[in-house]
């Protein structure tokens, strides 16, 4: 076994602790019904002996015969519960690990290096983890009744007929082995089908999204072509899987034929004198008891091997899931709750470093778990105050610097502006003020480090709208109840109106409810603008940072939405990013990006304030 099997191993014994009650009745359940197997087949045994011997009257034996049915009836229900068990614990399983997987992925910024393709992501949180059902709903339970079933029935008849126990113990153990290398095959040809469904998931999407500059460019074709080959290789790698899945069936078939025909030669000739390896005679109970028992010795076998490949595929999901997300470690002991990422690995990068570690001209700070699209309304706690000492922001690469040592302050409740070029670095700058981006020096928000902010509280009290705000498929009350989805229609009717955008929604049959699509296909710039603008009026936060409100609205109209704009912001502190000296001219103080320098710009008297 290698290194990596070694750790997919631990990692899904690991997990094992998710399933709680439901898998340690998922695991229980079969041990008793073999227990009840014993008793059952003994008691089948003595009725058709005592029948059959001793001719015993029906009535004699009908305390036996209902035994026998109700210990049938028993099994049956141990079966029910044991199924039922084993598919909750893999669905808690599987609900937490995708639940923390998802987690871990919002943790880190969308411009991280380390994020994987969306496709790619999708399929390991969705496909992968799925690949793990068997391995907890039906392989585990069964490795355990493997493990523990043949050892005890062979125990049990050891004592009553030596051969029979010794025949049962000898060939039973050989049926893993050879399992064993039959799954060393699976294993591998396992991977290979698990990468080739991440790939082709991972290529269908990222196609799917570029669909329309694939037609422009006259490729749509040629890449549906490419997809339809990865299918077909993706169907081949299955079929090999199912291949050496159901040989290991097959060895195992034929070592428990082989084993139950031992048992029934032994029988057979024992019975006719041809054989005289007992000190006492062997009779019909005794006889007609390892008959039964001898396909039931070897059945936890063979229901191992049915569900063996579930192993293999739920080992090769894991490997695939770290591949694509990180890896995954244990929990600390005590914590059971699901394993955490290894903050080495690609995912636990994403989360960023402690924030202990990082300080004012420390190393590299980088984001921490950070959603400015809110599920809950943020408490207004006033507004924020801002400053940044020795602030350096580089390219994602960083092949090149975009902002060297900046110093700068905001005050609580100031109004001001980043001004430059399209390209200079304005969008860049406000998403490290909102933690979305690495930055090297310190940013202090409300005098506290801004590495050191909770997640729920930077999430809570600071707001901001993106160059390119994302609208949903769906209606435009939705899209605007983004920012809270508990906001009632009054609300985002209010909003609405404060961003302008009732006045073309009214306009519309639905109104409000008039359905989008993805991506706001059917609305123009400005109408797209506007909507993600009035998610900001459903936020209460301290800190508001804007990147181009205003940039696809007319002279007239932006006016009018500065106006309601700046009478929300009034008390919170805003930050605008813009081109327009005409925006920047509203604003209580500005700054100008120019090279590597952000130098303070004088705003025209009676707009604003000049810096000093």
């Amino acid at each position: 076994m290698t290194d990596t099997d070694r750790h997919n191993a631990r990692t899904l014994s690991a997990l094992r602790h998710n399933g709680g009650p439901w898998l340690i009745l998922a695991t229980g359940a079969p041990l008793l019904a073999g227990g009840l197997l014993v008793w059952q087949a003994w008691t089948l045994a003595s009725v058709l002996g005592n029948a059959i011997e001793a001719r015993a009257p029906v009535a004699t034996l009908a305390p036996g015969i209902v035994l026998i049915l109700a210990l049938l009836l028993a099994r049956a229900a141990l079966a029910a519960i044991g199924d039922r068990a084993g598919t909750e614990a893999a669905e808690a399983i599987k609900l937490r690990l995708r639940t923390t997987l998802f987690s871990h992925l919002l943790a880190g910024s969308p411009r991280a290096a380390t994020q994987p393709q969306s496709g790619a992501a999708s399929a390991a949180i969705i496909d992968q983890v799925e690949a793990l059902d068997g391995f907890f709903a039906r392989y585990l339970p069964a490795m355990i009744g493997a493990t523990v079933l043949p050892v005890a029935f062979g125990a049990i008849i050891l004592p009553l007929d030596w051969l029979a126990g010794l025949l049962f113990l000898v060939t039973a153990p050989l049926i893993p082995v050879f399992m064993a290398l039959a799954g060393w095959g699976a294993q591998l040809a396992t991977e290979r089908q698990a990468r080739a469904l991440s790939l082709l998931t991972s290529r269908f999407a990222d196609r799917l999204r570029g669909i329309v500059t694939l037609k422009l460019f006259g490729r749509a074709e040629a890449e549906t072509s490419g997809i339809v080959v990865a299918s077909d290789e993706l169907r081949r790698r299955t079929l090999r899987v199912l291949r050496i899945a159901f040989l290991s069936s097959a060895v195992l078939e034929f070592f428990a034929a082989l084993g139950v025909a031992g048992i029934a030669l032994y029988v057979g000739l024992t019975f006719i004198d041809y054989l005289h390896l007992r000190t006492t005679p062997l009779t019909l109970e005794l006889g007609l008891f390892l008959l039964l028992m001898a396909p039931e010795v070897y059945n936890p076998l063979r229901l191992l091997a049915a569900h063996y490949h579930d192993r293999a595929a739920a080992k090769s999901a894991i490997g695939e899931i770290e591949a694509q997300l990180g890896t995954l470690s244990p929990l600390p002991s005590g914590e059971r709750a699901c394993p955490g990422l290894d903050p080495g690995s690609a995912a636990g990068r994403m989360r960023g470093p402690s924030p202990r570690t990082v300080s004012r001209k420390g190393p590299l700070a980088r984001p921490k778990t950070v959603d400015l699209s809110p599920r809950g309304r943020g408490e207004a706690r006033g507004p924020l105050g801002l400053a940044a000492t020795s602030l350096t922001l580089r390219t994602p690469d960083s092949a090149r610097v975009i902002l060297a040592n900046a110093d700068f302050t905001i005050a609580p409740g100031e109004h001001a502006a980043l001004l430059g070029p399209s390209g200079i670095g304005k969008s860049t700058l406000l998403e490290a003020m909102a933690r979305l981006r690495l930055y090297e020096g310190g940013i202090m928000l409300d005098h506290r480090p801004l590495a050191d902010w909770p997640e729920p509280d930077l999430r809570a009290r600071t707001t901001m709208l993106g160059q390119k705000p994302r609208i949903f498929a769906g209606s435009m009350a939705h899209n605007i109840a983004l920012a809270r989805p508990g906001a009632s229609p009054a609300d985002i009717r209010r909003a609405a109106e404060r961003a302008h955008v009732a006045a073309f929604a009214d306009a519309l049959p639905d109104g409000l409810d008039t359905l989008l699509g993805e991506g706001g296909l059917g609305l123009s710039g400005g109408q797209a603008q506007r909507i993600a603008l009035a998610r900001i009026y459903l936020r209460d936060a301290g800190l508001i940072l804007l990147d181009e409100p205003t940039a696809h609205l007319d002279a007239e109209l932006e006016q009018v939405v500065l106006d309601d704009l700046k009478a929300h912001a009034s008390g919170r502190t805003l930050i605008i990013a813009t081109h327009s000296l005409a925006v920047a001219a509203r604003m209580d103080k500005a700054w100008r990006i120019a090279g590597e320098t952000l130098l303070p710009t004088p705003l025209p008297t009676g707009k604003g304030r000049s810096v000093a």
